[in-house]
């Protein structure tokens, strides 16, 4: 499997888990009133969810992404620098 079929993959799975996202917002009832989804149909929505986070980790692990790095789009780091905060002491 080359970088362009991991690539389509990885947007199929993306467009796939932000869809089944808003399908659950969309259902999920306001204040007090049922769920019209049953049990079963919230554990394969969570089956599903599972699924497709596990798949993006393997295919994350095949391009030799690391995980524990953030990712940017173009590719540049942040020039951000960290500044620490000391709070005043009380007279």
């Amino acid at each position: 499997m080359n970088t362009e079929e991991l690539s389509k993959e990885q947007q199929i799975l993306r467009v796939m888990r932000k869809t089944l996202g808003n399908v659950v917002r969309d259902v999920t009832p306001l204040g007090g009133r049922p769920n019209p989804l049953t049990g079963d149909t919230i554990q394969d929505i969570k089956d599903c969810f599972a699924l497709i986070s596990e798949r993006e980790k393997e295919l994350a692990e095949q391009l030799g992404f690391n995980q524990s790095q953030p990712y940017y789009q173009d590719g540049e780091l942040p020039s951000a620098q960290v500044i620490n905060f000391v709070k005043p002491a009380k007279e």
